[in-house]
C-alpha cells in the first residue's frame, strides 16, 4: 500500500490537522485539548482494516480475498497501482505495533478479520485455516495483556 507506517497513522494523521488547525485559529482552543476534556470513560483508540494493513497475502495458508482479486486484475482501477499484499506488515509487525499503541496510552483497537484468513476457501466446508486463527488469538491476547481493549469488525468489505 502506500503507506508504510503503523496502525495509528490515522491518528497521528489526525492529530496533524489539529495542529495545523491551531496555527491558523488558535482561538478555538484545541491546544488544551486532552483526557480531561472528554467525558470520564471516554475511550480512545484507534481502529484498521485488514486488507490495508496486514500484508502476508500468500502466507500461513491465507487465501485471496476480494480485493486480491481485483487489485491483480485490474491494476489501472487502481491510481498508484498498489495492493494489500504486503500492506503495511501488521500480520509480521503487531507486537511493535501493539508497544506503541500503549506507549500512547491508547485504551481500544477496532481492527477487522480477513475472512480469507480464516476461512481461505470462502466457506467453513472449505476448511478453517488453524494458522489464521492462531493470529486473531495472538494480537487479542497481546492487546489484552497490554490492557487494551480488542473491539473486532466481523466484515469490512473483503470477503473470500
Amino acid at each position: 500500500m502506500a503507506f508504510q507506517g503503523h496502525p495509528v497513522l490515522g491518528l497521528l494523521v489526525l492529530l496533524g490537522l489539529l495542529t495545523n488547525g491551531i496555527a491558523v485559529s488558535p482561538s478555538h482552543g484545541i491546544a488544551s485539548l486532552n483526557r480531561t476534556s472528554f467525558p470520564r470513560g471516554f475511550t480512545f483508540g484507534t481502529a484498521s482494516a485488514a486488507y490495508q494493513y496486514e500484508g502476508a497475502v500468500n502466507e500461513d495458508g491465507r487465501g485471496p480475498s476480494t480485493w486480491d482479486t481485483f487489485a491483480h486484475r485490474y491494476t489501472g482501477k487502481i491510481a498508484n497501482g498498489s495492493n494489500g499484499d504486503i500492506a503495511i506488515d501488521q500480520y509480521h509487525r503487531y507486537k511493535g505495533d501493539v508497544r506503541i499503541m500503549k506507549k500512547m496510552g491508547l485504551d481500544a483497537y477496532r481492527f477487522s478479520i480477513s475472512w480469507s484468513r480464516v476461512l481461505p476457501k470462502g466457506k467453513l466446508s472449505g476448511g478453517v485455516n488453524r494458522e489464521g486463527i492462531k493470529y486473531y488469538n495472538k494480537l487479542i491476547n497481546r492487546l489484552l495483556a497490554r490492557g487494551i481493549q480488542p473491539f473486532v469488525t466481523l466484515l469490512h468489505l473483503d470477503p473470500p
